[in-house]
């Protein structure tokens, strides 16, 4: 078993500290934590469902099921991700923008969905689709930027400076052969991969419109 596990960008680095990207990192931990007292009621009650979504019903849980998630492995991987590429992102459109970008690309992500399985009852949850609107800006921002990234097989693991647009395509690649399946399973369900495909597909057309007139996105120092 061997894969890759990006741990920043090492072309660059940010002026200022990423607030935004940690709050949003901060509440998903908090939530996770809300979900580890309450059980699988809390997690019925605000992911989405789509069968619920599609009668008209529920509408609020596309955003909160994008805060939510399906065991450890799920939030570890999906904060460790945002953490490697959300920061660049975040500097590049300004704070308030990467937060609307953030929360549309999930709504977008979670709708997408949907509309691939609508009459669904399997609860659908996690930030992986916003995260993957903002790999896909990444992508379109900054392709030739090297990622800091542990590669690994079985037992050994190195780490390699890979090129974003290597490191992103291959993810979204795997997205791709694994749709309509899902990332994490617990007994209540899990996150579909159409949602991460949506979510990407969103932050590739729409995320350098995002980004600010006047930013500089070379380098620095």
């Amino acid at each position: 078993m061997g894969g890759m596990i990006p741990l920043g960008d090492a072309s660059r680095r940010t002026t200022r500290w990423p607030i935004i990207t940690a709050l949003l990192i901060a509440i998903n931990i908090y939530v996770f934590t809300r979900e580890l007292m309450y059980g699988e009621e809390f997690v019925y009650a605000w992911s989405v469902i789509p069968a619920q979504i599609t009668s008209g019903h529920a509408w609020l849980t596309l955003v909160t099921s994008m805060f939510m998630h399906s065991g450890w492995l799920h939030i570890i991987g999906n904060m460790v991700y945002f953490w490697a590429f959300g920061p660049e992102i975040e500097e590049a459109m300004g704070r308030m923008r990467f937060l609307a970008f953030y929360l549309i690309g999930g709504l977008i992500a979670m709708l997408a969905q949907v509309m691939a399985m609508p009459s669904s009852t399997i609860p659908s949850l996690g930030a992986s689709g916003a995260i993957a609107a903002v790999m896909g800006a990444f992508l379109v921002t900054y392709p030739r930027n090297r990622i800091k990234t542990a590669l690994f097989f079985l037992l050994f693991i190195r780490i390699a400076f890979v090129p974003a647009s290597l490191v992103i395509g291959f993810w979204f690649v795997m997205q791709l052969f694994s749709a309509g399946a899902v990332t994490h399973s617990v007994q209540t369900g899990g996150v579909a991969y159409f949602a991460h495909i949506g979510g990407f597909l969103f932050g590739v057309v729409t995320g350098r419109l995002w980004k600010r007139t006047q930013f500089n996105r070379y380098p620095v120092g």
